[in-house]
């Protein structure tokens, strides 16, 4: 499933939001199945949570259902039920065997709203700088822990999309795939950028078999 989250919900977390769609496909009559076991959970899965935050236009789900009406019929009941901030652009039914959506999971594409600190003629060039070095190791701190890693190796391209007055659009496409992904904010500041990003909008998520 192809979804959309906006501003009203970009500080809800990635757990509550997992608590949210189910109660939404309760909602539209739409049944989840279960996994089994002593402590069984709805089986949906998100192909890579948005950070709280974020907003993203084309973000990504699998969700198995029980006694599954036609694709068509299922994306109508549940965009019925959803909260403004959600919306559904797409939908259909994969094979049960399948890759799952975050195992082909590469990379993620980003527009990036950033304070206009500097001249755009500085901008440009620290952003081919950055995209001219073979590696840069960065680190920063989460909670009380340290993560140490080639930052480099996590920036796939960076393009300066728009000026305005005050801010500029940068679009970012980073590695996102199993074994690590790429944060926007971590590559804002490697590019000189003091403030964190007024916005970070997920434009696209790019799957294995995507040109």
């Amino acid at each position: 499933m192809l979804f959309a989250r906006g501003e009203s919900l970009k500080f809800i977390s990635h757990l509550d939001m997992m608590r949210l769609w189910p109660r939404l496909f309760r909602r539209a009559g739409l049944g989840i199945a279960y996994s089994e076991g002593f402590n069984s959970h709805p089986r949906l899965a998100v192909a890579s949570p948005l950070a709280v935050g974020w907003t993203g236009e084309a973000e990504l789900m699998e969700v198995w259902l029980e006694n599954p009406p036609p694709a068509q019929t299922a994306l109508g009941l549940l965009s019925a039920v959803l909260p403004k901030g959600l919306s559904i652009a797409q939908g259909l039914y994969l094979p049960l065997e399948g890759p799952s959506l975050q195992s082909m999971m590469r990379f993620a594409e980003y527009r990036v709203t950033l304070p206009l600190d500097r001249p755009a003629e500085i901008i440009n060039n620290a952003v081919g700088e950055l995209l001219g070095q073979a590696t840069l190791e960065w680190s920063h701190k989460r909670d009380e822990d340290t993560r140490y890693y080639d930052l480099r190796a996590q920036i796939d391209e960076i393009t300066v999309a728009a000026f305005s007055q005050d801010s500029v659009n940068l679009s970012m496409r980073l590695k996102n795939d199993p074994s690590g992904s790429g944060r926007p904010e971590q590559v804002a500041l490697a590019l000189g950028f003091a403030q964190h990003p007024t916005a970070i909008h997920r434009v696209r998520l790019v799957l294995a078999q995507d040109n």
